[in-house]
């Protein structure tokens, strides 16, 4: 077996998405529009609870996918473009839309690559750097279908070859995938709870409570700032994010690792510029760079969390792309009593915990894979006699 540099145009073509009208925008439905931040920085579909669009409207039969469609990400709102030109797979047929800030790889006739192997190079940190170093744009980077294909990629000449590499990382991204369809579920049940107490107001007890102007007695509504300040995050050359163990954090999430943090474990992270109002709570001591606003991990709580998941920190008036700290800490927040806040903390903190779990596995296994994908697709390591990821989990 050899391996021999290709252009990938000599294998895939790139078919641009539909312009969906914002006007059929909603926040439930049949359809699913997949966006650039459905991407993972490492590839694959990121599902977000709450946050997703969906679409009511009319749109040609072309643009919902099927089961196995691979999409690569056209557009990034972050300056330093770390999901640009990163692929997902489409989980399951007729029910995601394909917008135009994706592109759909398709397969030239006559020319043959394993589907899997191709995702994997096109999540591979050769191509990825080929991407962002053609891309325009001074904040939000585009590529094109041009340049995507222009991208210089290894690939071995024997398909068994190819599908043996990506039977083997597969079966890595299978693992975490299942991690992450349980961590969603568990989002879900603790969103649909906070709603449940603090939105329907059916808390525990709620029958004997009296409500006024949809305050429960004993209640009360402040703003954000008396109720938890954010805090500016601390800057950190991107040189320094690359040893240690501490999580640093962005407004895409982790965005690199530190070997000391300033902030204690159950920190929440806001997102500042980027990806605005994006919100994490940190299990571990971590490390929020000056992209985001913090919360200290005295002031927060997994109900505060919840909470901020309900307030809109995108301001109509603000012409600069950013969170104003001064309008977010002018937004309502609705504080139970001492009681139902501690009934509420004890009934989600095993569901934050399990995700916590989830997280931990997920970051070993994603080690271990990406230990292995660029030698795997450089042709530098054997395929035979590399580790099951259940044993690389362990």
């Amino acid at each position: 077996m050899s391996w021999a540099e290709h252009k990938l145009g000599e294998f895939i073509s790139i078919k641009h998405g539909w312009a969906f009208k914002g006007e059929f925008f909603a926040e439930d439905g049949k359809y699913l529009l997949l966006t650039p931040g459905n991407a993972h920085e490492t590839g694959g579909l990121k599902l977000r609870p709450g946050k997703e669009k969906f679409y009511t409207g009319e749109f040609p039969d072309e643009f919902l996918m099927k089961a196995g469609d691979i999409l690569v990400v056209m557009t990034d709102l972050i300056q330093t473009a770390p999901i640009l030109g990163g692929a997902i797979v489409v989980p399951e047929d007729d029910r995601y839309l394909h917008n135009q800030r994706l592109g759909l790889v398709e397969s030239l006739p006559n020319r043959t690559i394993d589907k899997t192997f191709l995702y994997y190079v096109l999540n591979s940190s050769m191509y990825r750097g080929q991407v962002r170093g053609s891309a325009t744009g001074a904040t939000v980077r585009h590529t094109a279908p041009k340049r995507i294909c222009d991208c210089m990629v290894l690939i071995p000449d024997l398909l068994k070859e190819q599908q043996r590499i990506g039977a083997v990382l597969g079966a890595y991204d299978d693992l975490i995938a299942l991690n992450r369809r349980r961590i969603v579920l568990l989002e879900d049940a603790a969103r649909r709870l906070y709603r449940e107490w603090f939105v329907h107001l059916r808390f525990p007890g709620h029958e004997t409570v009296p409500v006024t102007n949809g305050v429960p007695r004993g209640w009360v509504i402040k703003p954000l700032s008396d109720v938890a300040p954010l805090n500016y995050g601390k800057a950190l050359k991107a040189t320094e994010r690359k040893g240690g163990k501490v999580p640093v954090y962005g407004s895409s999430g982790i965005v690199g690792w530190h070997d000391a943090a300033f902030l204690e474990a159950g920190a929440i992270v806001v997102g500042r510029k980027g990806n605005v109002g994006s919100l994490y709570y940190s299990h571990v001591p971590s490390f929020p760079i000056d992209t985001v606003f913090f919360i200290k991990p005295e002031t927060a709580s997994f109900f505060l969390f919840l909470a901020l998941h309900q307030l809109n920190f995108i301001s109509s008036d603000s012409a600069v792309p950013g969170l104003n700290r001064n309008y977010a800490h002018s937004l309502p927040v609705l504080i139970p009593n001492g009681e139902v806040a501690k009934m509420f903390e004890h009934q989600v903190s095993p569901l934050f915990e399990q995700m916590h779990t989830l997280d931990t596995q997920n970051a070993r296994l994603a080690r271990a894979r990406d230990l292995l994908l660029p030698k795997l697709m450089s042709g530098q390591l054997d395929i035979s006699g590399i580790a099951l990821p259940e044993e690389a989990a362990a």
